[in-house]
């Protein structure tokens, strides 16, 4: 069984993951977005507090937003940072970008391990597939844990809307195609949980999100 913790963190309210397996007590961070001491703080207390122990760190995509705490995350681990091979020029991007608004992601992580559709990230027992959801950005992934209906979108789509698309690598056709041929093919009962705000249901953005119809 798995168990997930929002966190929202940063100017931009960006919903930071923490998808953990129960019984190993192992845990992926999603696009930890922690802008300050205060927030890294919180990350990690809850980590210790609940005797987690983190084993992957996971972008779905690079916008500045999903990687201000990408750093912290990989020295007081000791994680590389899971990664779409084509985010790098976004992250690169996005850092300089940060920077000039006062936002430091820091130093870049070092070591990254590139993924795509078709691999899979183990925790515990249990496997989460990967999708390839370009459309927000030139590369966003999403993940889906089968057995429990849960998918973590990033940008993606929301609770009756979607991601922007007039930033770098963003195309309104592409994250169309993506949301109809990637997500809306899963079950309805799939959960769905966005880079920012409330989560929501597979089978009620294809009823009612007004961008894209089911």
């Amino acid at each position: 069984m798995l168990s997930l913790k929002t966190f929202t963190f940063n100017p931009f309210q960006e919903n930071t993951y923490l998808l953990a397996d129960d019984s190993s007590k192992e845990c992926i961070l999603f696009d930890p977005g922690c802008s300050n001491k205060a927030e890294e703080q919180e990350l990690k207390n809850y980590i210790e507090s609940a005797r987690l122990t983190p084993t992957l760190l996971v972008n779905t995509h690079c916008h500045i937003d999903h990687i201000l705490g990408n750093y912290f995350v990989a020295i007081t681990w000791n994680l590389p940072l899971h990664l779409h091979r084509n985010e790098l020029m976004t992250m690169q991007q996005s850092s300089l970008w940060g920077q000039s608004m006062g936002m430091d992601p820091g130093p870049p992580v070092s070591q990254h391990i590139y993924i795509d559709e078709g691999d899979i990230l183990p925790l515990g027992k249990e496997k989460i597939e990967m999708l390839f959801t370009p459309g927000h950005s030139v590369a966003s992934l999403s993940f889906y844990h089968k057995n429990q209906h849960l998918l973590i979108a990033g940008d993606v789509l929301f609770r009756e809307s979607i991601g922007r698309t007039d930033l770098p690598g963003g195309d309104f056709e592409t994250l169309v195609q993506s949301i109809r041929t990637k997500l809306y093919t899963l079950p309805d009962e799939t959960h769905v949980y966005p880079g920012h705000g409330p989560h929501t249901t597979v089978g009620f953005e294809k009823q009612n999100n007004p961008f894209v119809k089911g």
